[in-house]
């Protein structure tokens, strides 16, 4: 039992179980394509573990939104997912819902690149080509300075996630950007293009 390490099949079998909406499950398949691209970039050893994090990290929101990140710690439990790996889902909710602080970089990454794809596909879907694959940090950057624009994505945290990374706030978006093109197709972003 201890030593029990999910597989990307039963992470994304559990996100469906819990998540019916659309945009949900293309934000998880954003996030854990994110993911997937920075446990290369910072040549991790364990991809899959990156991938399976970046996925299941929203996995309650759907179904208990008011109990975010606490919900999720009760159901991964239950299913014997390994404590590092609930740890790390957890900590993406740092100073909004949990208390569990971002300490390893996979946390860091997680907690930086989850609110920035939102920023990104909203970016993407106000282009005439709806893609990502032809989007610029540039573009994201000047809708960044918009308050208004996405207004529910939490900037100061992707600030705040990037220092703690040591990133350039410009490397983190080109490097989350270049993730989600990896996606495109699966999240919905490779528009007309």
């Amino acid at each position: 039992m201890g030593d029990y390490v999910p597989t990307r099949e039963e992470a994304f079998e559990l996100l469906k179980k819990y998540n019916k909406s659309e945009s949900l499950i293309k934000h998880a398949l954003a996030v854990e394509g994110v993911m997937s691209h920075f446990a290369e970039l910072l040549d991790e050893d364990d991809k899959e573990k990156w991938a399976v994090i970046g996925l299941i990290h929203d996995l309650d929101f759907e179904m208990y939104p008011e109990q975010h990140c606490a919900k999720t710690k009760e159901i991964l439990t239950e299913a014997n997912w390994p404590e590092e790996y609930i740890r790390t889902v957890i900590s993406h909710g740092w100073g909004i819902c949990t208390d569990v602080e971002p300490i390893e970089t996979i946390d860091k990454v997680l907690y930086t690149v989850d609110e920035l794809t939102g920023l990104i596909s909203a970016t993407a879907l106000v282009r005439p080509s709806k893609s990502v694959l032809d989007i610029k940090p540039k573009s994201v950057k000047k809708k960044w300075k918009q308050s208004s624009f996405a207004a529910g994505v939490n900037r100061s945290v992707i600030e705040k996630g990037a220092e703690m990374l040591d990133m350039d706030l410009n490397t983190v978006i080109a490097e989350t950007i270049k993730g989600m093109q990896k996606v495109a197709e699966e999240i919905g972003l490779k528009g007309n293009l």
